[in-house]
């Protein structure tokens, strides 16, 4: 899954990438409002997070913005502003939470999680052929064995199945992997995918993730014997 997160202080916005990215997600850091809007007007994101007090546009005006172009992503705000007054704005601008300055990184990393559960509980299981991922739970079972995935392994193969049947170019699989900033022209996507087969296909399984030569992957049932 991946997260938008707007934050101006160049020594928290780090560390909040760094937490957020070892809980599983890709994570895009901007520091001001105008070049993360654009950003989240070309790419899919799960979830905002964004400071109140910014350079230029501030998180009141980013919130408002992302509600006016008619997306329902969950945002939460992050802020020092601690009054009762400043969470009404906060909720009223469109957010779905707030979280106060200072707090600590188990907390909002909960408080993230439960946004995301109340927005994709209809797709808790997600199942191809004898393959079964929990989202929740971040487990991957085949032909009811456990297969032990990375983080970006699992967030591949969760790509690949909600998009089953259909074809997976790099370029769109870097953009929902990946930070925004990616070298496509790297290896690193081809070395992942080739980990992330040799463990579903280990053994007599038959693969789900197909190479389209020239084109990219696609993930689909086995072809009946």
């Amino acid at each position: 899954m991946r997260i938008l997160l707007i934050e101006d202080d160049k020594r928290l916005a780090p560390f909040l990438k760094q937490g957020l990215s070892q809980d599983g997600f890709v994570v895009d850091v901007f520091g001001e409002g105008e070049s993360a809007l654009t950003e989240f007007a070309s790419t899919r994101y799960d979830l905002v997070v964004v400071d109140w007090k910014l350079p230029g546009m501030d998180g009141i005006a980013i919130c408002q913005e992302i509600r006016k172009r008619g997306s329902s992503v969950p945002i939460l705000f992050l802020t020092a502003q601690d009054t009762v007054e400043d969470k009404i704005q906060g909720l009223e601008a469109g957010a779905d939470d707030y979280v106060v300055k200072p707090f600590s990184f188990p907390e909002l990393s909960a408080r993230i999680q439960a946004l995301l559960r109340r927005r994709y509980a209809p797709v808790e299981t997600l199942t191809i052929d004898d393959l079964e991922m929990i989202v929740p739970e971040r487990k991957v079972t085949r032909s009811g064995e456990r297969v032990e995935l990375s983080n970006k392994e699992f967030a591949i193969l969760e790509y690949f199945l909600r998009n089953r049947n259909r074809l997976i170019t790099i370029a769109s699989l870097s953009n929902h992997v990946w930070e925004f900033n990616f070298d496509t022209g790297t290896n690193t996507i081809y070395v992942h995918i080739a980990h992330l087969r040799s463990k579903l296909d280990c053994g007599s399984k038959k693969p789900l993730i197909h190479t389209v030569r020239g084109a990219g992957y696609i993930c689909k049932e086995p072809e009946k014997q």
